[in-house]
């Protein structure tokens, strides 16, 4: 029996997707739950498993071809085993017919493949073995290889096509700049009470809680009490209607071999530091791996991106629409700071908060970010929520 290879129910905000990549080729044995091939859309990457253990014997649409949810993409004979023809009987009239050594024919046969599709190189365009070995080979073992033109000695360029995560980010940044009055505002924060705490008791805590005490949790802890004091921030415009949101889920920008991406970690209020570290390591653990899915993509009132770990001092982030405001964190830096009439050596870093002025006034933002500063220079502050 033959089954059909179909794309997954894409999602509604998803037109159409494209073949990434095939594990499988023509002629190779599946065993049930291989991934057969991965389908890449412009927010994730969708595997397909097989559902039954056969063979591959036809693909249909190749790699780097556009397909729709539901199409037909390839097919797999249940039951299949290597050596048996996955061909009906029809096929083997012409058999006969090929243009090949008995070897070479009986090696097309196994593999299922069409001789009318295989160019001969050998004499007469006699087809020989290694014809129909380089139709079997992976398209992973033989990567398109983008053209270089030369337009000087010593100087040339190469055009590739951007992917269709890279395209989707280009279209939303334009889309920010271009439907959003954004406006961007800075403040600086003097780091050294958290690096005390983390100091103290960052080996208490990852001995008790198995995950390192880092700068996110505080960062994102002091985000949600900022939220709650300024609704603005944590609303979102809908035509022209203001929505507030009563929940608090945050955007995490994750820089993936892919592109950036922004999972969303959920109901971060009744979260605990412990939590927000290991949520936010699960969900670079997912997107290193391009195992993100549409879930952990959708939705997100606020996003928190943080630069100073490719070591950015200052920055002016871009809206991560239909959100209101998103906020920059940067390197912390050793710098002079007047502390009581002293020069004090303090590790500060710059705070960048970026927002659509249509929603959130001037008072709000500096406001907001006047009470992430204090949340973070005053970490009790946090726990006696004051």
């Amino acid at each position: 029996m033959t089954i059909e290879i179909l794309v997954p129910v894409l999602p509604e905000s998803v037109a159409d997707a494209a073949i990434a990549i095939w594990h499988k080729r023509p002629g190779d044995v599946v065993e049930r739950d291989d991934i057969i091939v991965e389908i890449e859309t412009d927010k994730v990457i969708l595997e397909v498993p097989a559902v039954e253990s056969g063979v591959l014997v036809e693909i249909i649409e190749d790699d780097g071809a556009t397909v729709l949810g539901l199409q037909v993409i390839g097919k797999l004979k249940v039951g299949a085993v290597a050596g048996e023809e996955t061909k009906d009987k029809p096929a083997e009239v012409s058999e006969a017919s090929v243009d090949a050594s008995p070897a070479v024919r009986r090696l097309i046969a196994e593999k299922g493949l069409d001789a009318a599709k295989i160019t001969g190189t050998g004499k007469n365009g006699l087809i020989i073995k290694e014809d129909v070995e380089k139709v079997l080979a992976p398209a992973a073992k033989a990567p398109v290889v983008a053209p270089v033109v030369e337009l000087q000695p010593g100087r040339s360029e190469k055009r590739v096509p951007m992917t269709r995560l890279r395209k989707r980010i280009a279209e939303r940044l334009l889309e920010a700049k271009n439907s959003t009055a954004m406006l961007t505002t800075f403040n600086e924060v003097n780091m050294k009470p958290i690096m005390d705490i983390r100091k103290q008791y960052k080996d208490i805590f990852e001995e008790r809680h198995g995950i390192r005490l880092g700068f996110m949790s505080f960062y994102v802890k002091a985000v949600v009490e900022a939220l709650k004091r300024y609704p603005e921030v944590n609303a979102s415009l809908d035509g022209t209607d203001i929505v507030y949101h009563n929940y608090f889920d945050v955007s995490i920008a994750i820089s993936t071999p892919r592109g950036l991406v922004t999972p969303v970690l959920r109901d971060c209020d009744s979260m605990s530091l412990a939590d927000i570290e290991k949520n936010i390591r699960h969900l670079a653990l997912k997107g290193r791996d391009g195992k993100l899915s549409i879930e952990d993509l959708t939705g997100g009132n606020f996003t928190v991106t943080n630069g100073g770990v490719f070591g950015s001092l200052m920055s002016t982030p871009i809206i991560n629409p239909p959100q209101s405001a998103i906020l920059g964190m940067h390197k912390i830096q050793d710098r002079p700071m007047a502390v009581d009439g002293q020069v004090v050596i303090l590790p500060m870093m710059y705070l960048a908060l970026s927002y659509d002025h249509r929603i959130v006034d001037g008072k709000e933002s500096v406001g907001f970010l006047v009470t992430i500063k204090e949340l973070l220079e005053d970490p009790t502050r946090l726990l006696l929520d004051v």
